[in-house]
């Protein structure tokens, strides 16, 4: 996955911005608050449909302005390709791929990106919802039906918990949870299979970078914890089971007015040699896992759909000792990742070779080299 050109106009500070990219790395080096961390959100968006920074897309148009374009080239598996996002505070918003027009539940595994932002240090010791995220992101980028029927599933909690509450309020009858559950049981059951496929392979490719990062002095191992399911050695036989505990569980749902077992209730658990990193791992073990997570997810992709994502490193680089810093900056360049990497301090990267970096100052992008 590579992209050869940016285009942007009212996207955030940015009135009109047109970038010729680097197929290696790409540095952005100014103060805060000048639009550095804006040009990878804008990869971002145009990846995922949506930002990691705001829930808003009328926050992302220019304020002076009431329209905003995204423009992005780019080639995935040799073959080149054009997404382009109209955002109108007035109007629905169009997504264009080479020039046809595409609905949000397609674009997922269009343009493939991993982003590792100051936020992503907090997957180890945050609440489960982030590792939730992390691997929901990670699934949908590979696997499109993931994806939609993430979707369908979280549509289906929603109107399950709006019937729990009515029922609580002696407005509608338990039996009707029959219907919500039957479409339930199936869509719950493949997430949790998707995901417990995906998390034994990234507990691998974790593990070698975890390996690798700490002079073999670290033994990774990540797990897949489904509430309700905690002993379970595989997840065959679970619809069935599920079924069982959903209807073993309905009273108390009733009496919360919520969905108390699924897969939106699971969680990843990290263990550095056999010790708990959320619990008991200290902080230069858990920034570590977070790197090796990161890096694992990059080869997940790779694995999975043939090659490597683009690259997003948002104010990641000063959280980072020297030796981490440059052993990943390396790592990226010499596997052809495209990266794009923001910082304050260009004299973080005056050993890196193959590096095209730009000064970002009040929406204005200039060359430095390259």
């Amino acid at each position: 996955m590579n992209i050869g050109s940016i285009f942007l106009r009212n996207f955030r500070n940015y009135k009109e911005l047109k970038l010729n990219l680097s197929p290696s790395l790409n540095i952005f080096i100014g103060n805060n608050a000048q639009g550095k961390t804006n040009i990878i959100e804008s990869i971002y968006y145009a990846a995922l449909g949506t930002s990691y920074r705001i829930k808003n897309d009328n926050d992302l148009i220019n304020w002076q302005d009431n329209e905003a374009f995204i423009n992005i080239d780019f080639t995935r598996l040799d073959i080149d390709n054009n997404i382009k996002f109209h955002l109108n505070k007035l109007k629905r918003r169009q997504i264009l791929l080479n020039g046809d027009n595409i609905r949000q539940k397609d674009l997922p595994g269009t343009l493939t990106t991993v982003l590792f932002s100051p936020e992503d240090l907090l997957i180890i010791k945050g609440a489960p919802a982030l590792r939730r995220r992390f691997l929901d992101i990670e699934l949908s980028q590979t696997n499109l039906s993931y994806y939609n029927n993430l979707v369908k599933f979280n549509k289906i909690i929603v109107q399950r918990n709006n019937l729990l509450k009515k029922i609580r309020e002696h407005k509608q009858k338990a039996e009707m949870l029959d219907m919500w559950d039957a479409q339930l049981i199936p869509a719950a059951s493949f997430i949790w299979e998707k995901r417990w496929e995906a998390v034994k392979k990234i507990s691998s490719f974790a593990a070698v970078m975890q390996d690798n990062i700490s002079n073999n002095q670290e033994k990774l191992l990540i797990k897949y914890k489904i509430f309700a399911f905690e002993d379970i050695a595989n997840v065959s036989g679970i619809e069935e089971a599920y079924k069982d505990k959903l209807y073993a569980n309905r009273f108390n749902d009733i009496r919360r007015g919520a969905t108390g077992i699924g897969p939106h209730h699971d969680d990843l658990e990290l263990f550095v040699n056999n010790i708990n990193l959320k619990n008991f791992g200290s902080q230069g073990q858990q920034r570590t896992a977070v790197l090796s997570l990161k890096l694992a997810e990059l080869e997940y992709i790779k694995d999975t759909l043939g090659q490597y994502p683009v690259l997003l490193l948002d104010d990641v680089m000063s959280e980072l000792d020297i030796n981490r810093r440059e052993k990943m900056v390396l790592f990226f360049r010499d596997k052809n990742i495209q990266t794009f990497i923001t910082a304050t301090d260009k004299d973080m990267f005056s050993n890196i070779s193959k590096a095209k970096l730009y000064s970002v100052t009040a929406g204005n992008v200039e060359v430095i080299n390259g």
